[in-house]
């Protein structure tokens, strides 16, 4: 193994962990303000899209050990259900509802559909990024 590669291995292994706090600090702040699920999504796959450029896609593979299209699915059934959930407290289709929550630690959380919305598009572009570099690498 050549210097490079020692230098590119050590760098993407430290830069997985900070693009990933990088990517929930901006996954948490994109209710109010720009941010949120998709760019958060954009974030998380480019750390792993480093890790498979410095390793291989078997790395990778056994790094996160999951099926990228399961991950899409997930992430899909979670951003229809907010918006088919807020139908059964007669809302419209994808408004936005919200509670309060009292966590032992943490005091009063807010705790909205936009969140879990969120979070399914996060799913989503995260595996389908991951399922896109996968086929391109020569899987499946």
């Amino acid at each position: 193994m050549n210097p490079e590669q020692v230098i590119l291995r050590t760098i993407a292994r430290q830069a997985l962990y900070v693009i990933m706090v990088f990517s929930f600090f901006l996954y948490g702040r994109g209710h109010n303000e720009p941010g949120g699920g998709f760019i958060a999504g954009l974030m998380s796959s480019a750390a792993v899209v480093a890790l498979y450029m410095a390793f291989s896609l078997e790395f990778v593979k056994k790094a996160f050990p999951v099926d990228y299209l399961k991950v899409v699915a997930l992430g899909l059934t979670f951003a229809v259900g907010t918006g088919l959930g807020t139908m059964f407290w007669n809302e419209l289709f994808m408004n936005h509802t919200f509670t309060m929550v009292h966590l032992p630690f943490f005091g009063e959380l807010e705790l909205t559909t936009a969140a879990i919305f969120d979070f399914g598009v996060y799913l989503v572009v995260v595996g389908g990024t991951l399922t896109i570099i996968s086929m391109i690498g020569g899987e499946r």
